[in-house]
C-alpha cells in the first residue's frame, strides 16, 4: 500500500509540532510580573534613595540586565563596581553627579574605552524613569565605591530646576 505524499507531509508536520511542544514543556517557565511602582516621598534621606535606587536598577530600570557589579572579563557593558569613585574622574571638569546624570540621560555622549554604544536613555520609553527615580539611581551608583550625597533636590544639567519635577 502506497501512502500519499500529502499524508506523509501532514504526519511530519504533526510529529514536528508534537516534538517542539514536548520540548517546550520541559523548559522551566518563569512568570515575570511588571516591576512594582516605588513611592518616592520628597523628604526621603539619601540612604533611603540608595535602597530605592538599587530596587529600581534591578527592576524597572533594567540596569543589571546588561551591567554587572564586581565581575571582569568579557562584559557587555562596563562593570559598575567602584563607579561611585570613578565617576568623579571620568571627564575632566565634570563632577560625579553630572557624569552619572549624563550617563543616564544621554548614555552615548561618553563611551567607556573598550565598549560600544547601546545603552538606552532610561528617562525615555520604554523604560521611562521619572526624575526622582533617576536621582535614586544616581544615589545608588554613588554608593558603589563611594559615598552617596545626593538628595532629590540636588541640581544637575538635566534637572536644573528641581521644582519642576
Amino acid at each position: 500500500m502506497k501512502i500519499p505524499v500529502e499524508v506523509k507531509i501532514a504526519a511530519l508536520i504533526v510529529a514536528t509540532c508534537g516534538v517542539y511542544t514536548y520540548v517546550g514543556h520541559l523548559v522551566p517557565q518563569k512568570e515575570v510580573q511588571p516591576p512594582a511602582e516605588v513611592e518616592i516621598s520628597k523628604d526621603i534621606s539619601t540612604d533611603e534613595m540608595v535602597a530605592i535606587g538599587e530596587e529600581i536598577a534591578s527592576g524597572k530600570g533594567l540596569c543589571l540586565t546588561c551591567h554587572t557589579i564586581g565581575q571582569s572579563g568579557s562584559l557587555r557593558f562596563p562593570d559598575l563596581s567602584g563607579i561611585g569613585s570613578r565617576c568623579k574622574t571620568r571627564i575632566a571638569g565634570m563632577d560625579g553627579v553630572e557624569y552619572l546624570a549624563q550617563s543616564l540621560y544621554e548614555p552615548d555622549v561618553f563611551i567607556v574605552d573598550g565598549f560600544n554604544p547601546g545603552m538606552p536613555a532610561i528617562s525615555k520609553p520604554p523604560i521611562g524613569l521619572t526624575a526622582d527615580e533617576m536621582m535614586c539611581v544616581i544615589a545608588w551608583l554613588q554608593s558603589l565605591g563611594g559615598e552617596a550625597d545626593v538628595t532629590l533636590e540636588t541640581p544637575h544639567a538635566y534637572n536644573s530646576d528641581p521644582g519642576d519635577q
